[in-house]
């Protein structure tokens, strides 16, 4: 309910919270790997999506401070975020790139 009430706050917290994650698995698995891992060619578009969607988040949380911006915001990190984490999973965006083009492709 806070992500409708206040997404300002949620935004902020939310985005601190992928910061913290990001950096947790640096701390584990060391900060070059991560890098490293990052910027592999099979998923740089998703890191540059996902870190452009944490920037874009606290831009409006913070600067911007508008609701609604803020929300579109949030959701757009939080699809960053489900696309960079399946990056890591061998054909995993393969399989729901396929599965969401069967469930909207409709013809007229």
């Amino acid at each position: 309910m806070l992500v409708f009430f206040n997404p300002v706050k949620f935004g902020i917290t939310f985005t601190f919270g992928n910061m913290l994650a990001l950096g947790s698995t640096a701390f584990l698995i060391g900060p070059k790997r991560q890098v490293n891992m990052m910027l592999d060619p099979v998923r740089i578009y998703a890191t540059a999506l996902y870190l452009a969607s944490i920037i874009v988040a606290l831009f409006c949380a913070l600067y911007v401070r508008n609701k609604l911006l803020t929300l579109l915001a949030i959701i757009l990190e939080f699809g960053g975020l489900i696309w960079y984490s399946l990056s890591y999973i061998p054909f995993a965006r393969t399989v729901v790139s396929k599965f969401m083009m069967a469930c909207f492709d409709t013809e007229f």
